[in-house]
């Protein structure tokens, strides 16, 4: 599934932090996401949740177990204006309702919603639709920030009565217990955690009001910011995946979208990519797709990217995943 979701550079940092303790170089897990490692010192730059799920896809490659580690790290200050408008909130359950209200400044992949069942809250994430491959990897990364972002807006640790999982019971059952400390569940039709209700109503150590609706009308704009590219660069990657047998350049790209050349290569900047970089990621993601579900040979699928040679997909091939077209079949 491609998506033109924007987000920070804030979990790839975390991941890099986490494998560079580890020894691993962040050569090896920036590979085929289009990020270099001189973007990581432009604390401005947006980029795609494509691409930062390429990097999440090379950590989870390397550690199976990495999702709930990242999740436990991502405290409320990691989302920025929206993490510190949920820590101004009045009550626990004045911060949660903000929160959902902004999923693209939260960054997830899944829906998002709070279900009263009696005297208890059930936090849902569901309705997942991203890379199957990583759907363990995402829902342990979501249900463990979620509940450190609840941590930290309470300042103290929220006494969980229940969580559940839609996958099966991994082999790392006990890391699931030190991050929920409750009763677990798995193999349910959705993901979430339960409190009791009376928590909603709490009132949070660092309210402010004023400066509460300062932020919040800051998260406003941000998300009116994000939400705008998110559909400009959606349009933009629809328009070139219907030409990736013949793609039209940056400069026809331009044209098709009416502005210039030198405008479209600007917003591209702006949002972290290039034209290259979302040819290379539809053409990759395409190739996937025709390797493994269609099955076309090699050189069928050279012609449908819009390559001169089969040599040449083979070499892009590698260049984006490490492997040959054949391997990666295999």
């Amino acid at each position: 599934m491609l998506h033109s979701h924007l987000t920070t550079l804030n979990a790839v940092s975390l991941i890099l932090d986490t494998f560079r303790a580890e020894g691993i170089g962040t050569p090896a897990l920036l590979s085929g996401s289009g990020i270099e490692e001189a973007d990581l010192a432009r604390p401005d730059l947006h980029i795609t949740t494509a691409q930062e799920m390429q990097v999440c896809a090379n950590a989870y490659g390397l550690r199976d177990n990495i999702g709930l580690e990242l999740g436990a790290r991502m405290h409320v200050s990691s989302y920025g204006m929206l993490g510190y408008a949920l820590l101004l909130s009045a009550t626990f359950g004045d911060a949660l309702t903000f929160a959902l209200r902004y999923p693209a400044l939260l960054g997830t992949l899944f829906e998002l919603r709070l279900e009263e069942d009696g005297d208890l809250v059930w936090l849902r994430a569901s309705n997942y639709t991203d890379r199957p491959a990583l759907a363990i990897f995402n829902a342990e990364l979501c249900m463990a920030s979620l509940r450190v972002i609840c941590n930290d807006v309470l300042g103290q640790p929220l006494p969980l009565k229940e969580a559940r999982f839609s996958h099966a019971l991994p082999h790392y059952a006990d890391d699931y217990q030190q991050a929920f400390n409750c009763p677990l569940r798995f193999g349910c039709t959705d993901n979430a955690f339960a409190f009791e209700r009376e928590w909603l109503a709490k009132p949070l150590p660092l309210a402010d009001a004023v400066t509460h609706g300062a932020m919040a009308e800051r998260c406003r704009r941000q998300n009116s910011e994000f939400t705008g590219r998110q559909a400009w660069l959606g349009r933009i990657r629809q328009a070139l995946a219907r030409q990736l047998h013949a793609p039209p350049g940056l400069e026809g790209l331009a044209r098709q979208m009416k502005c210039s050349g030198r405008t479209l290569r600007r917003r591209l900047q702006d949002v972290g990519s290039s034209y290259q970089d979302l040819l290379d990621d539809l053409r990759f993601e395409q190739a996937k797709h025709l390797l493994v579900e269609a099955r076309l040979p090699v050189y069928r699928i050279a012609e449908q990217l819009g390559f001169s040679e089969t040599a040449s997909f083979r070499h892009a091939f590698i260049r984006w995943s490490g492997v040959s077209p054949s391997a990666f079949r295999a």
